[in-house]
């Protein structure tokens, strides 16, 4: 069963619950708010389907709107084809200047940036290096680095 009611204090709404996969795709083609979601609709190709899409998204004048929706397309469309497809298909140039892919990938390099400076401390550490002198080194905190020590012996342990 599902939900087809939202309800607050004062507020009850109900709505009605659509599957992409039974909806025609031509519904989906025809409005450019939908087309992120028209690679989930009933389509017997899905990759075809996705290079209607971006021909539609090519012939869009503004770079921005282009830019959101394919971004958006390439992720929902990588619950159905692969990403090869997807990134043959869609031009990631146009993707890049999407605000949330800047945002997911500003994401990922700053996570790629901690994972790196815990690998450099953890190496510091297992050379035995002075921890305050780690500290001062890479920036982190004396408690940052006593715990990535512990850390470190724990993990030795087991």
């Amino acid at each position: 069963m599902y939900q087809n009611t939202f309800e607050l204090t004062n507020l009850r709404r109900r709505f009605n619950v659509i599957w992409l996969w039974e909806q025609s795709t031509d519904n989906f083609l025809n409005n450019s708010g939908l087309l992120p979601f028209a690679v989930l609709t009933r389509t017997d190709n899905p990759t075809e389907t996705l290079t209607q899409i971006a021909a539609i998204i090519n012939s869009m004048p503004n770079k921005q709107q282009q830019s959101d929706i394919s971004a958006s397309t390439a992720i929902l469309s990588g619950l159905k084809l692969d990403q090869d497809s997807i990134k043959r298909i869609l031009r990631s140039d146009i993707m890049k200047e999407s605000v949330m892919y800047q945002e997911i990938f500003h994401e990922g390099e700053v996570k790629g940036e901690k994972q790196a400076l815990k690998n450099i401390v953890l190496n510091m550490l297992r050379n035995s290096m002075n921890m305050e002198d780690i500290a001062k080194l890479t920036g982190l905190s004396l408690q940052e680095v006593e715990q990535l020590n512990l850390s470190l012996n724990t993990e030795e342990s087991n």
